[in-house]
This record gives C-alpha cells, sequence and structure tokens, in this order.
C-alpha cells in the first residue's frame, strides 16, 4: 500500500488515531520485521500529529539487559540509552505502564534530550507472549499535550502492531 501524508485529518483527537491506526495497520499488513513496524508507526503517526514534536521507540537491548537504546524514531537527536527507572521513559520501562507526563520540568529525573520539551507520553511495547520489547515515546513543545485520549489509542494501536 502507499502511503500519502494528509493534512484533512479529524479535528477530533479519537477520531484521528482511529483513521491512522487502520492506515497503519493497512500498512504493516504481513511485514514481519519489527524495525520496519517501528518506523511506520513513527514515521505515521508523527506525520498525523501537530503536536508530536519527537516521535519513537526506545528498543530493549538485549546485550545489557535493563537499557533502552534509542530506535526508529522521527525528530530531533534523542538520547543515545536510557536505564530503567531513569526518566519518563525509563520509568514506563520499568514499572510497564504508560507515562502521561503535563508538564516535564516537573518530573522528577526527568531527561532533557531536547529543551524545547513540555509534554510527554511514553507506552511500553509488549511482544506476543508479554515481554517488553520496546517504549513508545511522544513529546510535545506544549504543557498538557497529552491525556487519556492518547493514551488509550497508543495502548491500542502498539498492541495491535506488535503483539
Amino acid at each position: 500500500m502507499s502511503y500519502v501524508a494528509r493534512i484533512d485529518r479529524p479535528a477530533d483527537k479519537a477520531a484521528r488515531y482511529s483513521e491512522v491506526e487502520a492506515e497503519i495497520l493497512a500498512v504493516v499488513e504481513g511485514e514481519g520485521n519489527r524495525v520496519a513496524r517501528m518506523a511506520t508507526v513513527a514515521s505515521m503517526l508523527s506525520d498525523a500529529f501537530e503536536d508530536y514534536f519527537w516521535t519513537g521507540f526506545y528498543v530493549v537491548d538485549p546485550d545489557r539487559g535493563r537499557e533502552l537504546v534509542v530506535g526508529p524514531y522521527q525528530g530531533t537527536l534523542g538520547c543515545l540509552r536510557i536505564a530503567f527507572g531513569r526518566g519518563v521513559c525509563g520509568a514506563a520501562a520499568e514499572t510497564g505502564r504508560t507515562q502521561v507526563v503535563e508538564d516535564v520540568h516537573a518530573f522528577p529525573g526527568h531527561i532533557a534530550c531536547d529543551g524545547r520539551s513540555e509534554s510527554e507520553i511514553v507506552v511500553p511495547v509488549f511482544d506476543s507472549s508479554g515481554a517488553l520489547i520496546a517504549v513508545f515515546d511522544v513529546d510535545a513543545t506544549r504543557k498538557g499535550a497529552f491525556d487519556a485520549v492518547d493514551a488509550e489509542a497508543l495502548e491500542r494501536l502498539l498492541a495491535r502492531v506488535f503483539s
């Protein structure tokens, strides 16, 4: 399937997620390579949401155990490695729970890979056996950009793409 960037997306956030989810699932259908799937998700979500300033994956490094290494992403330079429990990404990896941070400057231990980041959502990504394989990280340049709608939509999408 070919994909063309769109400017006519629904204004309603839930409807926009639903639309782009269907498009992502159509594009990755039959693609077994995890990196290709991650790159597609990061690219298409980054294109679909104006608030997505940095969009991408930090992958569990199998050689280092409790450490994430930068994976496919869209945006400015990302941190190369993040330990479990450190920053928002590390908190999501440590707890296995989505982190919605309204103001990153108020998050204890926040890692400022780019000083323009104001809010963040990080969703743990699990494979079909339930093992953590990555976290999906999105930063925005305005406070309060993410909420329960983002969390639910991203959790659903990532489960469908990687489980």
